[in-house]
């Protein structure tokens, strides 16, 4: 049996590896790198872990890595408190009438590679727990000023002065990542993707009291999605239909220089949907207005390189970015977070296989093995949006199969750390050489 089935970690290998960010990114990387041997630790801005946000969906090649942690626990953790659609599936309806046009069944349950969906923050504080459990430091309050790097040594400097040195440094802090910088050698700024998200998660109370919405929480979880033109809106309940949550995307050229969340108005979602099915204006009454949010969708270019020194003429290659801070994802990709965790899986691997004295050669190895399969993956977000806002309502009539959410194989069955098992040896001397 391999390392990975039997949870066992491997020898150690003497690499420090600094992590910016406890997302799931930053989280999933320490602990694949604690199985790899080395000794990852993490410094986080934010100064507490608040169990915040909205609905995550991590697909089956995310649930893969979960799987393998603690014989399986972890993943049986996550899913008691995802949504659990094996009877509802997925009911996609037309915009206006409301009819359901096709119900998407759920793939049948995989033990081995699950699927989650559900709030973002319990998932989070779960992971989180997880890494504390196997020896992870996780520094929080303290915000990373600055990074640098020598032909022996990567580091950054925190906000205090402090001065903290390892073998490498991996920026998972988002699409603001200060490493970015580096990694570039210029600033990139983000730019707005022409669309925006309302979103929110609520309690069923107020879903409950009203007959004509009450369909949706009191017989166990539910998923459905209305399809219109340049706008959809997918409304979920969890937990037993005990919560309730919902994502409306839509166009919007709002200005992002300074910040891109702002506290949403339910007046302008209702004007959104003001011909829409009147089920979807009903959903949307229920919600505390304090628990809405408008989330504007960035979007940058694919970046040339994610490590450091790498294409330029500066830079030791001993710092890389890793998930958003590298290749931020659309919504409608349902991949990003997943993204992240095949990063994190990927890097720790070849850090291993690279050893402490190739350092350099193990993170270009990275991006060569990364690079390609994100890009692509990426796209999935912008088609999957064009193909519902742009729908060929006559094309569907008689296919209705046509508007099912995609679920593709090269996608899902990927397995990350077997990938860079087999491929990793390889890669890592051409990206040496």
């Amino acid at each position: 049996m391999t390392a990975a089935e039997t949870n066992g970690a491997k020898p150690k290998t003497g690499i420090k590896v600094i992590i910016v960010g406890a997302g799931f990114g930053g989280l999933v990387t320490a602990i694949e790198c604690v199985r790899q041997g080395h000794s990852p630790v993490i410094y986080e801005a934010f100064p507490s872990l608040k169990i915040l946000g909205d609905i995550i969906s991590f697909g089956p090649n995310a649930g893969r890595i979960f799987a393998r942690w603690k014989n399986g626990e972890i993943a049986r953790a996550m899913r008691k408190i995802s949504i659990d659609l094996t009877d509802y599936g997925f009911n996609i309806h037309k915009w206006d009438t409301g009819e359901i046009v096709i119900n998407q069944k759920t793939p049948p349950r995989d033990e081995t590679a699950p699927v989650f969906n559900g709030h973002r923050g319990e998932l989070h504080e779960i992971v989180f727990n997880y890494a504390k459990e196997l020896g992870v430091e996780i520094v929080l309050g303290q915000r990373v000023e600055n990074y640098w790097e020598t032909e022996t040594a990567a580091g950054i400097m925190l906000e205090d002065g402090t001065r903290v040195e390892g073998d490498v440094v991996v920026g998972s802090d988002g699409v603001r990542s200060k490493a970015r910088t580096l990694v570039l050698g210029y600033e990139d700024k983000p730019k707005s993707s022409g669309y925006a998200v309302w979103r929110s998660w609520f309690s069923n109370k107020d879903m409950l009291a009203d007959p004509e919405t009450r369909q949706f929480c009191e017989n166990g979880d539910t998923f459905n999605g209305w399809i219109g033109p340049d706008v959809h809106f997918l409304f979920s309940t969890l937990k037993g239909g005990s919560d309730c949550c919902w994502v409306l995307t839509h166009r919007d050229e709002h200005d992002i220089d300074e910040s891109w969340s702002f506290p949403g108005k339910l007046s302008e979602v209702k004007e959104v949907l003001r011909d829409w099915d009147p089920m979807c204006t009903k959903i949307i009454s229920k919600t505390p207005e304090e628990k809405l949010v408008d989330w504007k969708l960035v979007y940058r270019d694919p970046l040339p390189n994610w490590v450091s020194g790498y294409g330029t003429a500066s830079g030791h290659g001993r710092i890389c970015l890793l998930g958003d801070s590298a290749h931020p994802f659309l919504p409608t990709s349902a991949q990003g977070a997943t993204q992240a965790l095949e990063d994190g899986v990927t890097l720790a691997v070849l850090l291993r296989e690279a050893g402490k004295d190739n350092i350099r050669g193990g993170l270009r190895a990275y991006q060569h093995i990364r690079y390609d399969r994100v890009t692509k993956v990426q796209k999935t977000g912008e088609t999957t949006r064009d193909m519902w806002h742009n729908t060929d309502w006559e094309k569907v009539k008689k296919d209705p199969t046509t508007i099912q959410f995609p679920r593709e194989e090269w996608i899902f069955m990927h397995d990350a750390e077997k990938h860079a098992e087999e491929v990793g040896h390889e890669v890592i001397a051409k990206a040496s050489a």
